[in-house]
């Protein structure tokens, strides 16, 4: 995993277990066409006004962005809060869903870093900071990473915990699914990542069976994936397994169609630090690394690492993408997210869109607005 630390070479080695705006439709858009965790979000009903008999069928919003981390205890911010302020605008929806790099707890015990490490990171926060990602807007946080275990089964424990506690589903533990209830609709997210103490995308099995049990209890079904190499040659996707230090990160190309294949409406991942190039596949959208976001001087911000963003979506109830945007950022040295105006995140994704995906790569408009 790149990443850097004011005492650590950038570069470290991965351990193996290791309204805002609601949808930022500028200038138009398109039209397109167990461990389950408890439900947190309340739910509603779509109004039908008076003056019709007509049934408005409902939609709900999404915004994700890739990998967060607010420190590494002890060296952590004195105000958490103030790390999202600056994208406060952008994490507004029905559903946040973000990637918890790390662990909360405030134990040391069990750490996977020895003391004698030098190139090991084990990330851990304070279990309040659970209600600080709650305040920011997020409702949903992955599990399914290289940074879960950091601190053993305690660490897992007390994370979940935390989480339950601060009212934001967690998903992607060994057969975990995270379920959303909003505007009458049950959204599942089904996450994965290339560990046994995750859901396991390793294992061609557990994929339809858990888009198989969330389709259940569920109406939309998203996929999460935390797969690929990392760093700013790990833009691309191979289509092939990717390597890290030896370590197998997955095929995510094979996986994310697998995926929609089995059902589901939408796949979204990071875990490369960089964002990679979104595709339409079967009329559902892919996106396969949303990149870094907010961290507190934990990943490196070097190049194409520091560019990155907020991606928005309107899905119906039947999963369709029916209006879609992404809201450039930049990340500063040190790890804090902030708007980009020159609005980089746009050309970039196209570039990497087009090239790996061609006539089926999913472009963002010059307003910022997906279309196919």
């Amino acid at each position: 995993m790149v990443a850097r630390h004011r005492r650590r070479s950038p570069v470290r080695r991965v351990a193996p277990l290791g309204g805002l705006l609601l949808a930022l439709l500028i200038g138009g858009g398109f039209v397109l066409s167990r461990h389950t965790v408890v439900p947190t979000t309340t739910t509603t009903t779509t109004t039908v006004p008076p003056t019709t008999t007509t049934t408005v069928p409902p939609t709900f919003t999404l915004a994700a962005v890739g990998d967060t981390d607010l420190g590494l205890t002890p060296q952590l911010p004195s105000n958490p809060a103030s790390e999202f302020a600056p994208m406060a605008a952008s994490l507004r929806a029905d559903i946040v869903f973000g990637n918890l790099e790390g662990t909360m707890t405030n134990s040391s015990v069990d750490s996977k870093c020895g003391l004698r490490a030098t190139n090991c990171y084990a990330f851990r926060v304070p279990p309040t900071f659970a209600r600080t990602y709650r305040a920011a807007g997020f409702t949903v946080l992955n599990s399914a990473n290289n940074h879960s275990y950091d601190f053993g089964r305690q660490g897992v424990i007390a994370t979940s915990a935390a989480l339950r506690a601060a009212g934001i589903v967690q998903a992607g533990l060994p057969g975990q699914i995270g379920y959303v209830h909003v505007h009458g609709l049950t959204v599942a997210f089904v996450d994965f990542a290339p560990y046994y103490l995750t859901n396991n995308m390793l294992v061609p099995s557990q994929l339809p069976t858990l888009i198989a049990t969330a389709k259940q209890h569920a109406s939309i079904i998203v996929v999460y994936m935390h797969a690929g190499a990392e760093g700013t040659t790990a833009d691309h996707v191979t289509r092939q397994n990717d390597y890290y230090y030896g370590e197998n990160r997955g095929n995510a190309y094979a996986f994310a169609h697998a995926a929609i294949d089995d059902g589901a409406d939408l796949v979204l991942g990071s875990g490369p630090h960089v964002w990679r190039g979104m595709e339409w596949y079967r009329g559902h959208l892919i996106v396969y690394s949303m990149g870094d976001f907010t961290n507190y001087d934990a990943f490196s911000s070097y190049g194409t690492l520091g560019i990155t963003g907020v991606l928005h979506l309107t899905l119906t109830a039947h999963g369709a993408v029916v209006s879609g945007s992404v809201v450039p950022a930049t990340v500063e040295q040190g790890g804090l997210v902030v708007p980009d105006p020159a609005h980089r995140l746009w050309s970039l994704v196209n570039s990497l869109s087009q090239t790996d995906f061609g006539a089926h790569a999913a472009l963002v408009s010059p307003t910022g607005t997906i279309e196919r």
